[in-house]
């Protein structure tokens, strides 16, 4: 019978702590907590993260700052490309806020008054009638593009079928009456007599010898008439609110003819402020980045052309047509 070995209580129990041991423990609690004590209140006196901070190239202050963004009035805020193109300037460092007007007639005085920083909504034609109607000196300082300006109707294909003495409704805006007028002219439903058709009123239309009535209402009324008359012209602005197709216009201006020049929309700004550093380069963003391009082509149906017209000759046009506008 074999005798059971001995314990051996040293390979049992974990050795004895000795009392250096424990104080050099206590040592280590006490400088864990004092570094996470510090931790913390470094952290809590940290400053929060700013847009800044992110964006390196921001403007800090003054004119496209966050404390006092860029104001530029358009018709159509809605449009998905203003939000890419706020975005896109966001990215340069510049804060934007993009006030939307319901009428044309809003936005030149809201920059006149400083209510804005610029407007992005009128062609050339537009903003010479308006310097000469109110006196003012507003400026272009960039271009867009330019749009034709289409006939529509919810009854015919073709200007042909309109039956002689329909009605068909136009812009009462002077600038794009002037235009629309041009359209009926070209498509032979009136006989336009006026020695600058850029000018062109209703005293110039030669009722007798035309084929249709014109009645005249508000750019923004044109597209919903459409029931009520046998066609109407509708500023690309208001197609796609309207659920018009660019495509099915039956007549239309051609706006790659030099002619066509005056009817450029443009970026425009207050006389002072056309050489503004931020306003340009908020031109050259609308104008160099792709994603907002698309998408105003996108909106217009694919009816807009993109333009980068210099600045000096978008002056000598607005010069030009001021002359002819006041002399008409």
């Amino acid at each position: 019978m074999s005798s059971i070995p001995p314990s051996d209580e040293s390979a049992v129990l974990p050795p004895k702590r000795t009392s250096a041991g424990k104080i050099i423990g206590i040592i280590a609690a006490i400088v864990v907590v004092i570094v996470a004590a510090v931790l913390i209140i470094t952290n809590l006196n940290k400053p929060a993260a700013t847009s800044d901070d992110a964006n390196p190239d921001a403007i800090t202050s003054g004119l496209g700052s966050a404390e006092e963004p860029v104001k530029i009035g358009v018709v159509g805020a809605s449009d998905p490309y203003w939000t890419t193109y706020k975005d896109a300037a966001a990215e340069a460092g510049i804060s934007v806020d993009i006030i939307d007007f319901a009428e044309y007639n809003q936005p030149n005085p809201a920059l006149t008054e400083g209510e804005l920083d610029l407007n992005q909504f009128q062609h050339l034609v537009y903003l010479a009638a308006y310097n000469a109607s109110s006196g003012e000196e507003l400026v272009p300082i960039g271009s867009t593009a330019i749009y034709p300006l289409g006939l529509y109707s919810d009854k015919y294909t073709s200007v042909d079928d309109i039956p002689e003495g329909e009605t068909v409704a136009i812009p009462n805006d002077p600038s794009n009456l002037s235009r629309a007028l041009g359209v009926l002219a070209s498509a032979g439903l009136i006989e336009l007599d006026a020695e600058n058709p850029t000018f062109a009123t209703l005293d110039d239309v030669d009722t007798a010898a035309s084929k249709v009535q014109i009645t005249t209402l508000d750019p923004t009324l044109t597209a919903t008439s459409l029931p009520d008359v046998a066609a109407s012209i509708v500023n690309n602005d208001f197609l796609v609110p309207a659920g018009i197709d660019a495509a099915d216009a039956i007549a239309q201006d051609d706006p790659t003819n030099p002619a066509a020049i005056p009817y450029i929309n443009v970026f425009v700004s207050a006389a002072d402020d056309a050489d503004n550093e931020v306003l340009l380069d908020l031109v050259d963003i609308y104008q160099n980045t792709q994603s907002v391009l698309n998408g105003v082509v996108e909106q217009s149906g694919g009816t807009a052309i993109i333009t980068k017209t210099p600045v000096a000759d978008l002056l000598e046009t607005l010069s030009e047509v001021e002359e002819n506008s006041a002399a008409s």
